[in-house]
């Protein structure tokens, strides 16, 4: 974070500021900012916010002792430190993301890409810090930080050399897109897809697209709005915005477009077609979804003035697309894990199972271990027999379904009477890893796709063997 004073830091936030012992106002404070005091360092600011499970004041005394050198509370606490104590942490967060990225750009360098979508957030973000790094200073956090907490977090690490500020938008609910737009408006905003995440909290398919639409809806005319030419929902926020649109997707309308996709156990190829050239891109992620997101990426950074052939140089040097997701994970014994469990909706659920069938060689067998799609609220059973379906259709061989929750998918598969694969249902991830451990052999290559609430991504992990 930039160095403000404590005096600084207070008015901007609205708040009380509390000294302690030698601190006085006009003391600079510039570290990271954390609202985990397991994460606090040596200069760094603590946010001591309440949650639904915790409460973070009750954790304040330890980011002291790991370095915090400012709380920020919603009530005063006993402290060695200065305090600054404001009626609503969140709103405080917010105020002070709000402030700092404004001072960075009156500085006239920094550049905003904003990302939304149903699926793909996270790795277009990825993407584009791949692509951005390399042009200049560049702050995209690692991780999902994308909500009215973690997404200030992340706008809180720009500093005066900070060229380029990406950040990831999610949403549960109508507003929580705006509300993160109003603390930093982007230079360029993408929207990738209108799906089934979070349909349950939403309300509806209409509701989402409403939601991610406040990505596009508030940005100036001198702003992108990036949008998804393949994707109905999306297209139609191009007349709700005032921003110039650039498309991008499979389809002819696409500026910056796709084809002849190519999905293998190596990676995913792709023509990429943009201002008149054609280019072929070999992305060492797996899964032809990622295309889509690769071209999102390209789009925005086309949009900032970089050259695609260097956009595109850049992605094809992604290792992965991020932990937990189509993370390749190869065991000494010949079997792979692709460990994609990190989240799951519908569309991503669908889109793991399809690569699994691509890249499976006829010498060896396809397992998916599948859980729980949260969130689907009345949607649920419908979407999760629908994954049992499909996985029938794309000769899935073994299914391990894994807790209550995900079982109209092995029922689903069940009544298939057609297909001669095998679907197990197992009450947990111990349960599961018990029959894997038993039954998996060398050339498996293994899926494990569920929510992030059902854990499924550390079962990946215990599979393969990794520790870390």
């Amino acid at each position: 974070m930039i160095a403000l004073t404590l005096r600084e830091v207070a008015d901007t936030v609205g708040g009380e500021l509390v000294l302690a012992g030698s601190d006085v106002e006009s003391t600079t404070v510039s570290g990271e900012v954390h609202t985990d005091s397991r994460k606090a360092g040596p200069g760094s600011i603590f946010f001591a916010l309440p949650g639904e499970v915790t409460d973070g004041h009750l954790f304040a005394s330890s980011a002291v002792e790991n370095g915090a050198v400012l709380a920020i509370v919603e009530r005063m606490l006993d402290l060695p430190v200065a305090q600054i104590v404001v009626p609503d942490g969140v709103a405080a967060l917010a105020d002070l993301a709000r402030e700092v990225v404004a001072r960075v750009r009156a500085l006239g360098s920094l550049r905003v890409v904003a990302v939304t979508g149903s699926n793909g957030k996270t790795t277009t973000k990825n993407m584009l810090r791949a692509i951005l790094e390399r042009e200049g200073p560049t702050v995209a956090p690692f991780g999902s930080f994308n909500n009215h907490v973690g997404a200030p977090i992340s706008m809180l690490a720009v500093d005066e050399q900070t060229r380029y500020l990406v950040v990831e938008m999610g949403a549960s609910a109508i507003g929580e897109i705006a509300s993160l737009i109003s603390i930093v408006t982007p230079d360029v905003g993408i929207v990738l897809k209108v799906g089934l995440a979070h349909v349950g909290e939403f309300g509806g398919p209409d509701a989402v697209e409403t939601a991610k639409s406040e990505m596009v809806t508030d940005l100036p005319e001198s702003a992108v709005a990036a949008l998804n030419v393949d994707d109905p929902r999306v297209a139609r926020m191009a007349g709700k915005t005032r921003a110039r649109v650039s498309w991008f997707g499979l389809g002819e309308g696409a500026e910056v477009r796709g084809s002849d996709i190519e999905a293998t156990a190596e990676g995913t190829a792709f023509t990429l077609h943009v201002d008149g050239a054609e280019r072929r891109i070999r992305l060492r992620i797996l899964g032809e979804h990622h295309v889509m997101n690769a071209l999102a990426a390209i789009t925005a950074a086309r949009a900032l003035g970089v050259d695609a052939e260097r956009a595109a140089d850049a992605l094809e040097s992604l290792a992965r697309a991020a932990r937990w997701r189509m993370e390749v994970q190869p065991r000494e014994d010949g079997v792979i894990v692709l460990n994609d469990a990190y989240n799951a909706s519908p569309d991503s659920m669908a889109a793991a199972l399809k690569t699994l069938a691509q890249i499976v060689r006829p010498d060896q067998r396809s397992v998916a271990v599948l859980g729980e799609m949260a969130e689907l609220g009345d949607l649920a059973d419908e979407e999760h027999d629908r994954i049992g379906r499909l996985a029938v259709r794309l000769n899935i061989r073994k299914l391990v379904v894994v807790g209550h929750a995900a079982r109209h998918i092995h029922n689903a598969a069940g009544l298939e009477g057609s297909w001669d694969g095998e679907s197990v249902l197992v009450a947990d991830a111990d349960e599961a890893y018990d029959v894997l451990r038993d039954e998996l052999r060398p050339g498996d290559v293994v899926l494990v796709k569920s929510s992030g609430s059902a854990g499924l991504r550390f079962l990946g992990d215990r599979i393969a063997g990794v520790s870390e």
